[in-house]
């Protein structure tokens, strides 16, 4: 019996030797508190890494909206040399006139540059363009919708008439939330910073 619980017990500890540890090493104190001057770099390191990461991403973002932008603009130049030519302008022959085209394309070139211009400028008085350009594409999408329910067949392949800008400034503003709540938690963290020194 006791020859039997020793190999139970070697075989024990040849099998902790390979699983992974359920608990730190208990040579490392991390009890202890934080000095004020590691406090102050790990916070700054973070509002550094969070500065360049919304850097990052705001310019990802307002890339992509500028490329359609550029779209929106050699769509809107095509409709005017030679109107009707573009399949997706094409559909709309019989109901729109062709001016009204290009003012609702131009809009929607207005609505994806307020949204850019909101979110380079990362400042709360410079997020209102984000909230004009989502409401710009509402208007947008509710005018596209309308005449291309009105047509004999819905037409799929131009569903982003009505929701390219509207998605793209939906878009922008989830983008602007979560890169602004990553800096507000940053800011709390410094708050929650306090006075400690190492003798």
């Amino acid at each position: 019996m006791i020859k039997l619980k020793r190999k139970w017990r070697n075989s024990r500890r040849e099998e902790d030797k390979f699983s992974l540890p359920t608990r730190d090493d208990p040579t490392q104190d991390d009890s202890r508190p934080i000095d004020t001057q590691e406090q102050e770099e790990l916070v700054r390191s973070l509002e550094q890494k969070q500065t360049e990461q919304s850097r990052i991403w705001r310019g990802v973002f307002s890339a992509l909206l500028l490329c359609f932008v550029v779209f929106l603009i050699f769509s809107i130049f095509h409709q005017a040399s030679f109107p009707w030519e573009l399949r997706y302008h094409a559909y709309f022959m019989g109901d729109i006139d062709s001016w009204i085209v290009i003012a609702a394309d131009w809009i929607a070139v207005l609505a994806c540059l307020m949204a850019v211009k909101g979110l380079l400028h990362s400042s709360k008085s410079n997020r209102k363009w984000i909230w004009y350009s989502c409401f710009t594409g509402l208007l947008l999408a509710a005018f596209w919708l309308y005449h291309m329910l009105s047509m004999p067949k819905f037409r799929w392949d131009i569903i982003w008439l009505p929701f390219g800008p509207l998605s793209g400034a939906g878009l922008s503003l989830y983008v602007d939330h979560l890169l602004t709540e990553s800096s507000n938690e940053i800011r709390k963290l410094r708050g929650y910073m306090y006075s400690y020194k190492t003798t």
